[in-house]
C-alpha cells in the first residue's frame, strides 16, 4: 500500500510550547499524517522557540511591532506558510487574532484549541475564570478560527470536572493533559483525508 502524501502544517504558538510539542511529537512518530513545516511565534523569547529547536522544526519569530500594521505582520507569514507549502494552519497557544490576510488565505484551515467548553468563558484567563466561578466542569474546545474571539465553528469537546478539592494548578494540570491527547486525535482526523 502506497504511504499517504502528508500534510504540511504550521503550528503559531506564543508560550512554553505544550501543545506545540505534543502535536510535532504526534507528527514525528507518525500518530499524525503530517509535518510540522513551520512554528510561528510572535515572542523571541517564548520558551516554544528552544522545544522546536530541540524537535528539529523551522522557526519563524515575527514580532508585530515591528511592521506598519496588521495587515503587513501577516503577509510577512502568509509568504512564508507559501514557501514551506503550508496547508493547515495549528494555533497552539497563539496570543494573537487571526486577521482577515490570513483568514482568507486559508479559508477553514486554521484550527485553534481552547481551554474552556465554548461559548462559556471565551479568550483569555479562561481555566482561572472557570474555576473562579464554581461550575461543577469545564472542558477543552477545538474549533475552526474565524473572525471572532473563540466563536468558530466547534470541531471536538472534551469535558473536564472539577472536583470538590481542585486547586488552580491541579485543574491547569488536568486541562493540559486532555488538551494535548484531544488536539492529537482531532489532527489525526483532520490530516488523514
Amino acid at each position: 500500500m502506497a504511504n499517504k502524501v502528508m500534510k504540511k502544517i504550521a503550528i503559531f504558538a506564543s508560550g512554553t510550547g505544550s501543545n506545540f510539542e505534543a502535536v510535532a511529537r504526534a507528527c514525528q512518530e507518525g500518530i499524525i499524517n503530517a509535518k510540522v513545516s513551520l512554528l510561528v511565534c510572535d515572542k523571541p523569547e517564548a520558551l516554544v522557540v528552544s522545544k522546536a529547536g530541540r524537535l528539529n522544526v523551522e522557526v519563524l519569530v515575527l514580532t508585530p511591532k515591528e511592521y506598519e500594521s496588521k495587515k503587513a505582520y501577516e503577509e510577512a507569514i502568509l509568504a512564508q506558510l507559501q514557501k514551506y507549502k503550508v496547508e493547515l494552519m495549528v494555533l497552539a497557544g497563539y496570543m494573537r487574532l487571526v486577521g482577515q490576510t490570513l483568514l482568507k488565505a486559508y479559508p477553514d484551515k486554521i484550527v485553534n484549541i481552547h481551554p474552556s467548553l465554548l461559548p462559556e468563558f471565551p479568550g483569555v484567563n479562561s481555566i482561572k475564570r472557570a474555576f473562579e466561578s464554581g461550575v461543577k466542569e469545564t472542558g477543552i474546545t477545538v474549533h475552526y478560527v474565524d473572525s471572532g474571539i473563540d466563536t468558530g465553528p466547534i470541531i471536538a469537546q472534551r469535558v473536564v470536572g472539577i472536583d470538590e478539592n481542585e486547586t488552580l494548578e491541579s485543574l491547569e494540570e488536568k486541562m493540559h493533559k486532555v488538551e494535548h491527547e484531544l488536539y492529537v486525535e482531532v489532527l489525526k482526523k483532520l490530516c488523514e483525508g
